[in-house]
């Protein structure tokens, strides 16, 4: 058996057709979608992210800003600018690219951010907004993964699901995304004990745990649909996944590749996210 792939690139492509839609018919009541990226330091991984982020933005025909600072900034500075952008009507969604320098505090950061501009989805009431089953944003990876499984009309309800994987940024927002729609939950990490024993019962199992190639064909039930969110590189320097891809695929029913899975879906969502920022503008507007 050879898993059926779930492909990210061609789902993004067609969701972000939509999007531009949505954007010109917005743009056409006055409205210009805006999103506004904030970079502080050299990582060369965030720049890209950032670049990335900032090109697909204009694609679909939203406007995008963008702060470059250098590594050693005061945060006053960054807090600052954050209060500019939460007073701006024209911004609709605020993105500060993490990892911060390590005299940042990332979460006072975070928090500083209007929770109706917050497109990543990390401020604490959006984060209890989501525990509480109505969220306002949907954290952007996690919001890409459940469209990659209602694509692929993969069953949720009553499906037993694996995470590998307990961040604020995927882990513990995709569980609550799943448990939603029914799904029995079980949250794996570094601590837990056999954790092929777990992996092996799942219908759907996510790996998201920064660790390259470690979830193996043998530790899949045959059948199941594997979603990879992890972004590696070989020590030869290419890209790949928490999920040994050619192994797994001999097992599993579906699975998403390394690249070209997850990561397309992760930037399209935040640019669903910021659209539908500005969509509520418009409706506040209208009324």
């Amino acid at each position: 058996m050879t898993a059926r792939i779930i492909d990210g690139n061609a789902l993004s492509a067609e969701v972000r057709g939509q999007l531009a839609e949505r954007a010109a018919a917005l743009k056409a009541k006055g409205i210009t979608p805006c999103l506004a990226v904030i970079l502080v330091g050299e990582d060369p991984a965030s720049a890209v992210y950032v670049r990335n982020k900032v090109a697909a933005c204009e694609k679909a025909g939203m406007r995008s800003l963008r702060d470059v600072y250098s590594p050693d900034v005061d945060p006053a500075v960054v807090f600052k600018r954050i209060a500019e952008l939460n007073a701006d009507p024209s911004v609709h969604g605020i993105l500060v690219q993490l990892p911060l320098p390590r005299h940042f505090d990332s979460e006072a950061v975070l928090e500083a951010i209007s929770p109706e501009k917050d497109v990543d989805g990390f401020h604490a009431e959006n984060v209890g907004a989501l525990m509480q089953g109505n969220p306002r944003f949907i954290p952007c990876t996690p919001y890409g993964v459940m469209k990659m499984l209602e694509s692929a009309n993969v069953p949720l309800k009553g499906a037993e699901v694996v995470i590998v994987g307990r961040s604020n940024i995927v882990g513990k927002p995709m569980a609550m995304l799943l448990l939603a729609q029914s799904c029995t939950v079980t949250i794996c990490h570094s601590q837990s004990k056999d954790l092929a024993f777990h992996t092996r019962r799942a219908d759907i199992l996510v790996a998201a745990v920064g660790r390259a190639k470690m979830i193996t064909g043998d530790m899949i039930k045959p059948g199941a649909t594997v979603i990879d969110v992890g972004i590696n590189r070989t020590p030869e320097g290419k890209l790949c996944g928490d999920v040994d891809f050619e192994t797994a695929k001999e097992v599993a029913g579906a699975i998403t590749p390394v690249p070209g899975g997850v990561g397309p879906m992760t930037i399209t969502m935040l640019l669903a996210n910021t659209l539908e920022a500005a969509e509520r503008t418009q409706m506040r507007k209208a009324k």
